[in-house]
């Protein structure tokens, strides 16, 4: 009975080493991949507590004061950090220029704009076509990626190390003192192996993945580190990234569309709008706009220079002989870019994850028909011995 209980002890103690570290190790990615969607939160929250603080006619300030009194952490610190702006005197524009973090870029110029104007109500609905979630399927699949990174890329850098080191020296000595022949294949791959190509593609494929998934953990603060007002880069490659590019066409849209249906002024909705995609090169377009404006130009004729698809010119053109307002005209179009934009995302994520497990599976196979061709050519010297 005694030896029952020590082995069963024996197996409870494994089992606790075992699962503590993996439960560990599964807890800190799912509080890592949970960033972005907490962040996201967060930013939903902050625009419910606006519009709750308009329409009761509080004072927007007050209200975020009286929030921060709660001291609850589901908001995060930069919550707290802006709160503690405007108990210092701030208004909420500064504040939020003072934490530029704590929303995402968009939606920050959203509001920033929506108090110039005197009215924040008017762009609310705006920032939620922001912070709209893409499917469920592209964050999984993202979420595949480092999961990839974190188990896999690793793993098989120690496999190919210790393989170069301890497994392939040891087969190379036993054919060389047999004589064999080895394959033209088998030594093609050994001496990929021996020039350190396939650890270097590995640890290519992790340092990769790393910033990818640096970046979508860190999210658009840390991005913004990288941006320099001479050369936007960072702003230059989102606008080149098409399904970036149709967001930040569909933020520029509706908010424009907000400024046009509170009577803003054209010239300045269209100048506002531009701010509020917070893209350097969203920024620059709307300038040749404003000059087409300037030389007499319609509005939709002006916003040619915009897009350069035309399905702007066309849209607008539509929405302004509609009924309901521009925002309510070009719903439709602004849910057809976030059909579009989610698509190609998942279909680039989907082909990026395939394209990887496909490249690992190559490197896996390199190393396996190199290794089985060597034993294959042992195998027959030790027959043709006999």
């Amino acid at each position: 009975m005694s030896d029952i209980l020590i082995s069963l002890g024996g197996l409870l103690v494994c089992a606790v080493l075992i699962l503590l570290p993996g439960g560990a190790f599964s807890a800190v990615v799912h509080f890592l991949l949970s960033l972005p969607m907490q962040r996201r939160d967060r930013a939903r929250f902050f625009l419910d507590l606006l519009e709750m603080a308009l329409e009761r006619g509080q004072p927007i300030e007050s209200a975020i004061l009286s929030a921060a009194e709660s001291h609850d952490r589901v908001m995060g610190v930069r919550f707290y950090m802006l709160a503690a702006h405007l108990d210092d005197g701030a208004r909420l524009g500064e504040a939020l220029e003072a934490v530029p973090s704590f929303l995402p870029p968009q939606v920050n110029a959203m509001l920033r704009a929506g108090e110039k104007l005197g009215n924040l109500k008017k762009v609310l609905p705006a920032c939620r076509e922001v912070l709209r979630v893409g499917p469920d399927t592209v964050r999984t699949t993202m979420h595949y990626m480092v999961a990839i990174l974190l188990i896999f890329a690793p793993i098989a850098i120690w496999l190919i190390s210790m393989l170069s080191i301890f497994i392939l020296p040891k087969f190379k000595d036993v054919a060389a003192g047999m004589g064999i022949h080895v394959w033209r294949f088998t030594r093609f791959v050994f001496a990929l192996n021996d020039a350190h190509v396939l650890v270097g593609f590995e640890a290519l494929l992790f340092l990769t993945l790393s910033m990818v998934a640096l970046v979508y953990v860190g999210g658009p603060g840390l991005v913004r580190r990288f941006q320099f007002r001479s050369v936007p880069l960072v702003d230059l490659i989102a606008w080149r990234v098409p399904w970036k590019q149709k967001k930040l066409l569909r933020a520029f849209s509706a908010m424009l569309a907000v400024l046009l249906d509170s009577g803003v002024p054209e010239a300045e909705a269209i100048r506002l709008a531009g701010e509020s995609t917070a893209n350097e090169i969203c920024r620059r377009r709307p300038r040749r706009v404003l000059a087409a404006l300037a030389n007499g130009a319609k509005l939709d004729d002006a916003l040619r220079t915009f897009d350069d698809t035309g399905e702007f010119h066309w849209r607008l053109t539509n929405a302004v002989h509609a009924h309901g307002g521009f925002l309510e005209a070009l719903r439709g179009w602004h849910e057809a870019l976030d059909a579009k934009a989610f698509q190609q995302e998942e279909a680039a994520t989907h082909a990026v994850t395939s394209g990887l497990v496909v490249l690992n599976g190559l490197v896996v196979g390199l190393i396996a028909t190199a290794m089985f061709g060597m034993l294959v050519m042992i195998l027959k010297g030790v027959l043709d011995a006999t």
